[in-house]
């Protein structure tokens, strides 16, 4: 765990690894032992990875309570937070370029991220998360990073027609971006921690092409 600074504010986080950044993203959860994991795969895989704590300390294992956490969650702040967190990544990685990946709530604030970090990120691999909130939606031209998503065909929060019109429209905007759908998988299906979802086939198929997209453009 380490402490980095976020515009006027600190923020904790989960840090592992060296070689190209990557900021990995937190579900609707928090910093739970999961994404310490997801973190720990990829500096085995060779980057340097980091998951900011956007809840500052505060978790839950209950869908009620991870619900009332997210919506309470300070987008302006959360935005912050993930911004310092791409600057450490640089400064750690040595090289201006990081890719972002987020799962569920974390997926829809890799591509938040993206936008506002258009400097920075490259490569932006969404989990199962689209932005649902019109209020929240960012700027979609700003984006530069080459973006391969991973999603599932059974999910009534990040469905198939929102990820293809959300596709469509990034494709409208001349954005490089490739949306995978997953036959049959669930929401969450890369969360191993969670049987009832958990796809191995699905999780592996994606994860090989997040480490190939990070290792090709970082």
């Amino acid at each position: 765990m380490i402490n980095f600074k976020s515009n006027g504010h600190t923020c904790d986080g989960y840090i592992a690894g060296s070689g190209p950044g990557v900021l990995v993203i937190q579900e609707w959860w928090g910093l739970v032992p999961h994404i310490k994991d997801v973190v720990d795969r990829f500096a085995a895989a060779g980057f340097t990875a980091l998951a900011p704590d956007l809840y500052h300390g505060e978790a839950s294992t209950e869908s009620d309570g991870a619900g009332k956490l997210m919506m309470a969650l300070n987008l302006a702040q959360a935005g912050k937070d993930l911004s310092g967190a791409v600057d450490l990544l640089q400064e750690r990685s040595g090289s201006q370029n990081v890719g972002v990946v987020g799962y569920c709530m974390g997926g829809a604030l890799a591509l938040v991220v993206a936008s506002q970090r258009s400097d920075a990120i490259v490569a932006c691999a969404p989990y199962y998360g689209v932005i649902g909130w019109e209020a929240a939606q960012p700027d979609w031209s700003a984006i530069s990073a080459t973006i391969v998503g991973e999603y599932a065909e059974d999910d009534s929060s990040a469905g198939p027609e929102a990820v293809r019109a959300l596709e469509t429209k990034l494709r409208d905007l001349g954005k490089d971006v490739t949306m995978h759908i997953h036959a049959g998988a669930k929401h969450a299906f890369f969360n191993d921690t969670r049987p009832e979802v958990y796809s191995a086939t699905d999780a592996t198929e994606a994860w090989d092409r997040t480490v190939g997209l990070f290792r090709e453009k970082l």
